[in-house]
């Protein structure tokens, strides 16, 4: 097994967000009216990037739901964001291993959404290989079913990977004409053969048919107590190829030592994709994360910026790897083994 990498901060402890008394009261009592009373308890959700209100609500009869609530001034690009993935749940095909939506409510100046609460863990890292295995069958499912876009979904007017991509993705055209400075981490990675890699992922989406999550990320996924991994955290599904999302959900299992080349090339996901498929997501993935690193404090979380370093770290050392740059490995975490 390769050396292991850490996260800096464990993805389940990434969030500052407010508890139940940090809500208006009367958003609490609508709340409270919803689930039928004063809940008996609160468990806020420690993961995740954004500083919105995220907790399991247990009612008093014990059901439970998962309830997201971000004010309407000062937070409004996440009531965007929720607004969003309740009609994206809403309309994925049933079956799939994803929280429905229950119910929505506006008041004083918040607006809360209320998911299926699915009883789960964040997977751990390094990578238990069961529980990777369970994201990768997940996925598998999830991008059979948005192979062929859904009527219901396509209506949404999704936007397209490829010009997420030119807009905000792509940054080492950037590096290489002096607009962006060039990340610590990249020093000594050949930056032509880095624009010309990551240049190639608009058309390469472009030709994809089908639905990317657009998100997948460990922290956006539970296991079950059957061992079963479920998929959250929707807002940014995208038309594009779904082997973008299997490269960017890899980065962990790379950095857990695990052979992610394998397990991207034996994925459904990755069938028919581009040779140069693999390589053109890790080059487009390590220029966002490690450009989007040097941005200067987050007032999403105080984590933000280490996690994206991490992430380009582990995404420039992949790629070295498979393209025999010089370029070493990234720096195992002293907690490796």
């Amino acid at each position: 097994m390769r050396s292991i990498s850490l996260p800096p901060v464990p993805y389940g402890s990434t969030a500052v967000r407010p508890g139940w008394a940090d809500l208006p009261a009367g958003l609490r009592d609508a709340l409270a009216a919803r689930i039928g009373g004063e809940p008996a308890a609160v468990r806020v959700t420690a993961g995740g990037f954004t500083s919105g209100f995220a907790a399991v609500l247990t009612g008093l009869t014990g059901e439970r739901v998962f309830v997201k609530a971000a004010a309407l001034h000062g937070q409004r690009h996440l009531v965007d964001w929720y607004a969003h993935e309740a009609a994206i749940l809403s309309r994925l095909p049933a079956g799939l291993p994803v929280p429905r939506p229950r119910w929505a409510l506006t008041e004083s100046g918040w607006y809360a959404l209320a998911l299926d609460a699915i009883d789960g863990h964040t997977p751990r890292l390094p990578w238990k290989p069961a529980e990777l295995d369970a994201a990768l069958a997940t996925y598998a499912d999830v991008a059979a079913a948005l192979a062929e876009p859904p009527a219901e979904l396509a209506a949404l007017r999704l936007p397209r990977l490829a010009d997420l991509a030119r807009d905000d993705i792509l940054w080492w055209g950037e590096v290489a004409a002096g607009r962006e400075p060039l990340p610590e981490p990249a020093a000594g990675a050949p930056l032509a053969e880095l624009v010309a890699l990551e240049s190639r992922l608009p058309g390469y989406a472009d030709a994809a048919p089908g639905l990317a999550h657009g998100d997948l990320r460990v922290d956006n996924l539970l296991i079950d107590s059957g061992g079963r991994a479920w998929l959250c955290d929707w807002p940014w599904l995208c038309h594009g190829p779904a082997w973008f999302d299997l490269a960017g959900l890899l980065l962990t299992a790379y950095a857990s030592g695990l052979d992610a080349d394998a397990a991207f090339a034996a994925h459904p996901a990755a069938a028919g994709a581009p040779a140069g498929a693999l390589d053109v997501t890790l080059a487009a993935l390590a220029g966002y994360f490690l450009t989007g690193a040097e941005a200067g404090p987050s007032n999403a979380s105080p984590h933000l910026r280490a996690h994206q370093r991490w992430s380009g770290e582990q995404a420039l050392g992949w790629l070295a790897e498979r393209q025999g740059w010089s370029r070493a490995r990234p720096t195992p975490s002293p907690c490796s083994p």
